[in-house]
């Protein structure tokens, strides 16, 4: 097959939501749909476990929640799906942001009852400002909820999004009886039993036909004409062009726990979703179907397997093709590299793959070259931008707990701020260790890593620290500069990558610093031009 047919083929699209919306259910059941499992929440590996495919790390099974963005592919129709389920925890946002750099588009997941939630927000605003084709998918429909036109406007007006709904529920909780696709004008009628081939699809291009009566009763006919009347008059009609540049985002409704109105989104989604699209480098504009071989870095999971220490860089690939054996530059490093046995995902399994396309992630062991944002090519300079450190809002000081495991503790640490779970800040006064964390909960998750991957324990003390800035003199030897670090000195710090960064103790004394050191600019994320 050639090579302008296989990035025609493939889909890559992030799932995100807030917690609990029913986002790692959606991936499972599209995963059920794709082939590519056979019952939904069962890994096969000498026993059936009761949890969901994408959510590997012990931490996650115990508590329910994706701490971790997994890469899952299928093939359904023909075309080959990458999916990039994200955490849905706002203390992990930082890896979903990430995540976003890596996908061509996105499915929004909304709890019918709770409707639009804060961490939704902040996510979709990301896909707003980077043209994201974003679709919404309105879950729970078997329970009681709130209103479809309720919900409709509620994603307009919070998200700012300009919705066109493709599929329209019939009832609502107790009284759901379906769901009419105007898409492929067609009902769906909801049985409610949750095995695979629940549904009964029944062809419906005119809804004036009495046959619908018979079908979901009187009343729920007449409610369901209105509805569609309203929904033709409100609702601008579907228009490709402008899902794909963002303007428009299209609405399903459905239950993924009980597999009903999956096959319909899966199938729009097939249909109107992006193949592999260009990216912006610093240097250029990179086409998918150019034949020279980019890709970036955009995720690092150590000890995906604990039984074998490995760390595994996951790498979107941009453009041309990534073949196995073959050498590639590190833009970063300045040397070239081969990859013996690059890897292809589904969830935890992973197998060795020869070659991979614009579109693909392949997992690329590595023994500590690689960090987030790195760039791969077959020789030209390039430097894919976009994925920025965010400024941490809580803070520790991390201590050794076990002497004896010194150098377990410093190798976990390293690796773990290598993925991004976390940031590492050294004090330039006394050398002491401080984590930065955008959410309290990674500081559990941290210890509970460090202990059961590397064997090292750590205590952490309270560290009284408002914001962490990187510092951007506009000329380091200007003396304004130099009175700066003179007077902060205690407050100064480096991150990972040696960079310099100020940890302001207060809202109040980050606004004093900022005035009275104008040439020394404070930044909020580590990426600045």
């Amino acid at each position: 097959m050639d090579f302008k047919t296989e990035i025609a083929k493939r889909r890559t699209f992030g799932i995100i939501s807030h917690p609990d919306a029913g986002k790692t259910t959606l991936t499972e059941k599209l995963l059920l749909f794709g082939g590519a499992i056979q019952e939904a929440g069962a890994v096969k590996n000498n026993k059936i476990k009761k949890t969901a495919t994408s959510d590997f790390m012990e931490i996650e099974r115990q508590r329910g929640i994706s701490v971790a963005t997994s890469v899952l592919a299928f093939i359904y129709k023909d075309k080959k799906i990458n999916i990039l389920d994200t955490p849905g925890h706002k203390d992990f946002a930082e890896d979903t942001f990430r995540t976003l750099t890596a996908v061509d588009s996105v499915i929004v997941v909304i709890d019918v009852a709770k409707g639009v939630e804060e961490q939704t927000k902040k996510l979709v605003e990301v896909c707003r400002m980077r043209n994201i084709p974003v679709i919404v998918f309105i879950n729970k429909l078997d329970r009681e909820g709130k209103d479809a036109f309720d919900l409709l406007d509620e994603v307009e007006q919070k998200l700012e999004l300009k919705v066109t709904p493709l599929s329209f529920p019939i009832g609502m909780g107790y009284d759901f009886k379906g769901i009419y696709n105007r898409y492929e004008k067609n009902i769906n009628l909801f049985r409610g039993d949750s095995k695979k081939n629940i549904e009964e699809t029944v062809a419906f291009d005119n809804l004036e036909n009495k046959e619908l009566e018979n079908l979901i009763g009187v009343k729920a006919a007449e409610t369901l004409r209105e509805d569609l009347e309203l929904v033709n008059g409100v609702y601008p009609p579907f228009n490709k062009e402008d899902y794909l540049n963002g303007k428009q985002q299209p609405v399903f409704f459905g239950s993924a726990l009980n597999n009903f109105g999956v096959r319909e989104l899966l199938d729009c989604f097939i249909d109107i979703a992006p193949p592999p699209l260009a990216k912006k480098a610093e240097e250029r504009i990179v086409m998918a179907n150019e034949k020279e071989m980019t890709g970036f870095v955009f995720k690092i999971h150590a000890n995906m397997d604990p039984k074998h220490r490995d760390r595994l860089a996951f790498v979107k690939v941009v453009s041309g093709t990534f073949e196995r054996n073959k050498p590639y530059l590190h833009v970063r490093l300045d040397k070239k590299l081969k990859f013996s046995s690059p890897n292809a995902f589904f969830a935890e399994k992973k197998e060795i793959v020869d070659i991979s396309y614009p579109g693909d992630i392949v997992g690329l062991h590595d023994t500590g070259n690689f960090k987030i944002g790195d760039t791969l090519t077959e020789g030209e300079k390039l430097n894919y931008k976009g994925i920025p450190s965010f400024s941490p809002e809580h803070f520790r000081y991390i201590n050794n707990a076990d002497p004896m495991k010194a150098k377990q503790l410093y190798k976990g640490i390293d690796q773990l701020m290598d993925e991004g779970v976390a940031q590492l800040f050294t004090l330039e006064m006394n050398g002491r260790k401080v984590i930065g964390t955008v959410g309290a909960l990674q500081f559990e998750v941290i210890q509970y890593r460090l202990e059961h991957e590397y064997g090292a324990k750590c205590t952490y003390d309270n560290f009284p620290v408002h914001k962490a800035c990187w510092v951007d003199p506009e000329d380091k030897k200007n003396i304004e500069f130099k009175e700066f670090l003179r007077v902060k000195q205690k407050f100064l710090a480096k991150d990972k990558n040696g960079q310099l960064v100020f940890l302001a103790d207060s809202q109040f004394s980050l606004q004093m610093t900022q005035q009275k050191y104008p040439s020394v600019k404070l930044r909020f994320t580590s990426e600045f031009d």
